[in-house]
């Protein structure tokens, strides 16, 4: 059901709770309503955070926003929703806080949930964040691992743009590990995919990357 849909469904509850004496209609609307924030509070905790990357301000409502999002999907046992709730809390400890160490579990559960629900989208965010981990902690070989598996899944679900974004991460492991022949071939399919895929913020990550690395 949508969103107008539980909404609509909360107040023919409420006439039953009121005329009809149904109190257990009052049990449905609530729930209905949860589902309702939770995807609310989702949808505008992801809002602020790209407003955090464009402007690098903190806005504290966005942590907030994520777990109170967990806290209902986990409370209605909606698996995929509070993987995905969970995931954003540690993208916002890790991105927003540079807080690594707090971030790495909570990827990990999120990946755990993830997993349980089949959702290999979030699977995919979950297993690129923790490869960002493994890389600035200097494990190398653990972070190609990571990035590599959610490189697949992203491929077996189409979604190409993500497939760039992750191949630069692999581009700069490639460099570090001087395999610079491999890190310039993955910038050149980076820049394919995001081309056909119109990504132009993609393609300014590719720049940035050839510029820094000193990649062809």
């Amino acid at each position: 059901m949508n969103v107008d849909g539980r909404i609509e469904q909360a107040q023919l509850l409420y006439e039953r709770a009121v005329f009809g004496g149904d109190s257990d209609a009052l049990v449905t609307a609530d729930l209905g309503l949860d589902a309702v924030e939770a995807d609310l509070a989702l949808a505008r905790g992801r809002l602020i955070h790209a407003r955090f990357l464009e402007e690098r301000i903190e806005d504290e409502r966005e942590l907030t926003l994520f777990e109170r999002a967990a806290e209902l999907y986990g409370r209605l046992g909606h698996v995929q929703g509070e993987g995905e709730a969970v995931f954003w809390v540690g993208t916002f400890h890790q991105v927003v806080r540079d807080d690594n160490e707090t971030a790495l579990p909570v990827f990990k559960r999120a990946l755990g949930l993830a997993t349980r629900a089949g959702d290999r989208l979030t699977m995919s965010y979950a297993l690129r964040h923790v490869g960002f981990v493994d890389h600035m902690a200097g494990r190398l070989d653990e972070a190609r691992t990571h990035f590599e598996e959610s490189t697949r899944l992203r491929r077996e679900l189409g979604f190409l743009p993500g497939v760039a974004a992750n191949l630069i991460g692999l581009a700069y492991l490639a460099a570090q590990q001087e395999r610079r022949d491999d890190a310039a071939a993955l910038l050149r399919e980076a820049t394919d995919l995001a081309e056909k895929t119109h990504s132009h913020g993609v393609l300014r990550w590719v720049a940035g990357a050839r510029e820094e690395l000193s990649v062809p």
